[in-house]
């Protein structure tokens, strides 16, 4: 677990550690050089739980970063990632590691997700993704076709030292560049059902669509060319942002950008229809307007 000043919400995010129907776990909490109380409540959980927490603290870094802090003080041969502000279901670990028993080929596993919003509005829920959800993914992640939600992977630490850690150099996408590394060498699985309770925040890094549109692009170019990674899937994965760009400015009224968008992702995967679509649609709103 990795927290950034996440005092309010480690009472919670730690109770679901503690309700886990899985016994044999161990957690590592890296504190990102939090200003708020973040210290005070770790180091009382830390005192409750002795040998069963290691409570790091660090200058801030990062999320990738504070990942691997506790990935490298961590010692289990699986390692499952819990973001300081969401909830994991009491079957999260159990229900990961019964794939990794039964499946000796599977490098990383993940589930479903509810979306929440203070102080408890449910948003939607992930089931699992349409199509080949597990498996060998890597196109489908590198398209970003398939979700794979932070704080339901579970990942075995002889691939970690396959693949690679978390790139400390990105601020976003992070974790996606990492399932694909692991994709690109392992199976992955998938465990059926909803296992964590994920929190919306306006704060967030997604709120930032400039700095979310390159961080992507930046993902999409570090990885082209390599498995699962050619012309189409590349064209693909930029025509999905500029089209998941499209729609976040279509739903705030700016359509002139949203349309720019549109046409963009149009224009570098024509082939698919979700595209046209959304051009249409904006098109329609656009005018309806006016």
């Amino acid at each position: 677990m990795a927290a950034y000043n996440a005092a309010r919400y480690l009472p919670t995010s730690i109770g679901s550690v503690l309700a886990q129907t899985e016994p044999d776990w161990h957690l590592v909490l890296v504190d990102d050089g939090s200003t708020d109380d973040t210290e005070a409540v770790a180091r009382e959980y830390k005192e409750r739980l002795g040998d069963r927490m290691t409570y790091v603290r660090q200058k801030n870094g990062g999320p990738s970063a504070a990942r691997n802090t506790a990935i490298r003080v961590s010692s289990s041969p699986l390692i499952a990632m819990l973001d300081a502000d969401d909830v994991w279901l009491p079957d999260r670990l159990a229900r990961a590691v019964e794939i990794f028993e039964r499946e000796p080929t599977v490098g990383l596993t993940y589930g479903g997700i509810t979306r929440f919003r203070e102080p408890d509005v449910t948003v939607d829920t992930f089931y699992g993704n349409s199509g080949k959800a597990e498996g060998y993914v890597a196109e489908r992640i590198y398209t970003r076709s398939m979700e794979v939600p932070c704080s339901s992977v579970t990942i075995r630490r002889k691939c970690l030292e396959s693949a690679g850690m978390f790139d400390e150099t990105m601020h976003a996408t992070e974790d996606r560049d990492l399932w694909l590394r692991i994709a690109q060498r392992f199976k992955v699985g998938f465990v059926p059902e909803v296992h964590v309770r994920y929190r919306m925040s306006a704060s967030s890094q997604s709120a930032d669509p400039l700095r979310m549109l390159q961080t992507q692009r930046f993902f999409v170019d570090k990885h082209y060319g390599e498995p699962g990674c050619g012309w189409r899937p590349r064209q693909e994965a930029l025509a999905r942002i500029y089209r998941q760009q499209a729609e976040g400015f279509a739903d705030r009224k700016e359509f002139g950008t949203g349309l720019r968008n549109a046409l963009h992702a149009l224009t570098l995967a024509p082939w698919q229809t979700a595209n046209l679509r959304t051009t249409a649609s904006i098109t329609l709103r656009s005018l309806r307007k006016r």
